[in-house]
């Protein structure tokens, strides 16, 4: 029982890091690519729908992407959807489709990449300690339900804690790599 709530958090935290790898991955340094785009979602049909699903994202040069709409009617919502992502890209309108140049990496805009970086970086961390309260949760009910002992279930919570300082290390070392990746100029 113990094994399986272990092997089930270890499972969850390293979902977690691989979100979080994906993530930053989507973003890059000044050159255009339709990953930047992946983490943005619209309102279509009273869902959450990614934008991969509801168009074509093309490059159209090294700074500018080409999203061809298969719907006329919710060109509007992904210009929208853009334009409040964080990623401060001005979409343009050009028929049914849109345009996003994407802007020469500046020394202010690398910083408020770093910031949102750091954003999910934090986010993330908070995803594996709420997995490891979780995990503790159940082993604490084992406990209460005399399904194992008081030093099971203190063996059992520090080897929790342990999984959880190394997946929080990783998070962080993925973050402080993309920090410098983008501070090269």
């Amino acid at each position: 029982m113990i094994n399986q709530i272990k092997t089930k958090t270890c499972e969850q935290m390293e979902t977690c890091i691989q979100t979080f790898q994906n993530n930053i991955n989507n973003i890059k340094t000044g050159r255009a690519s339709p990953t930047l785009l992946h983490n943005i979602y619209i309102e279509y049909f009273g869902s959450k729908t990614s934008l991969r699903q509801v168009s074509n994202i093309i490059v159209e040069d090294t700074h500018t992407l080409k999203i061809n709409v298969f719907d006329d009617s919710i060109t509007s919502l992904i210009r929208k959807a853009i334009l409040n992502s964080d990623l401060d890209l001005n979409p343009i309108l050009q028929g049914k489709d849109i345009l996003i140049p994407i802007p020469v990496l500046t020394e202010e805009r690398r910083k408020k990449l770093i910031k949102v970086i750091r954003n999910d970086a934090e986010n993330s961390r908070i995803k594996i300690r709420n997995i490891r309260r979780d995990s503790n949760d159940k082993i604490k009910r084992l406990f209460k339900n005399k399904m194992i002992s008081e030093d099971n279930e203190h063996i059992s919570q520090t080897k929790i804690q342990i999984m959880t300082d190394e997946y929080i290390k990783k998070i962080d070392s993925i973050l402080s790599k993309k920090e410098i990746e983008l501070m090269k100029f």
